[in-house]
């Protein structure tokens, strides 16, 4: 049958992941380090991916394709919790995977040197393991970081873990439409001042802001949101204001 259906511009489309989250048949996915539409029957056109792609590397067309198939979806999805993700996958080509030695600083300090006193004011701190009605998440501002961030940021608890509630996971190797109805359970019970989003440089860590902006989207809450790259030679840059 002729229907509209997604097509993704592999020229365009750079694996960044952030059209995942967003299709809530779970169609697409990152494989070899780009977008891909897994089953035609499994999207059902609309296009709800679309304004994710911050390559424009998706476009709706109309063609003859198998009929959307919305059993099949439920059979997916549900395969999905019980499966680890395709994308896990060290050998998918991800600009994040690729190995690099970065200039290191200093030699290793000794183990009794003087500390920094941590920020850390909860715990768990894994996204996946937060209680949605625990009370340190009631009036907070959020902190939802890339867990690649700690390391790489070394003003981290100073400059941006003080005086925030914190939510650590990754993009990519974690289950990212799990992430979303978490984060979405949490917006809606939590009056959140507001959200900021620390993720790094490489692409497929960007995906962790449409996590953010669909959960946003699906907890009906209006809450202002601000996005921080973190280089990997552990600068702050490029903060943003999120917008729908």
């Amino acid at each position: 049958m002729k229907r509209q259906i997604i097509r993704i511009d592999e020229e365009k489309c750079n694996g960044c992941g952030q059209c995942v989250p967003s299709c809530a048949e779970g169609a697409l996915q990152i494989v070899n380090g780009k977008a891909r539409l897994i089953a035609d029957k499994l999207c059902d056109g609309l296009g709800a991916c679309l304004g994710d792609c911050p390559q424009d590397a998706l476009i709706i067309e109309e063609r003859d394709t198998d009929a959307f198939d919305e059993e099949a979806v439920h059979k997916h999805l549900e395969q999905q919790k019980q499966e680890v993700p395709q994308e896990q996958s060290f050998g998918c080509g991800c600009p994040g995977t690729h190995a690099r030695t970065l200039a290191a600083k200093k030699q290793p300090a000794p183990l009794s040197a003087e500390s920094t006193p941590s920020e850390l004011g909860q715990w768990p701190v894994q996204l996946k393991l937060l209680n949605p009605a625990a009370p340190y998440l009631k009036n907070a501002d959020l902190l939802v970081a890339a867990d690649c961030v700690p390391f790489a940021y070394p003003d981290f608890h100073r400059n941006m873990l003080r005086g925030r509630a914190v939510a650590v996971g990754c993009p990519k190797l974690d289950d990212a439409m799990a992430y979303v109805d978490k984060l979405a359970e949490m917006i809606r019970v939590n009056d959140f001042k507001s959200i900021t989003v620390a993720h790094m440089e490489v692409p497929c860590c960007s995906g962790l802001i449409s996590v953010v902006r669909e959960a946003l989207k699906r907890s009906g809450k209006n809450v202002p949101v601000e996005t921080v790259k973190i280089t990997l030679d552990g600068t702050a840059n490029e903060k943003q204001q999120l917008t729908a």
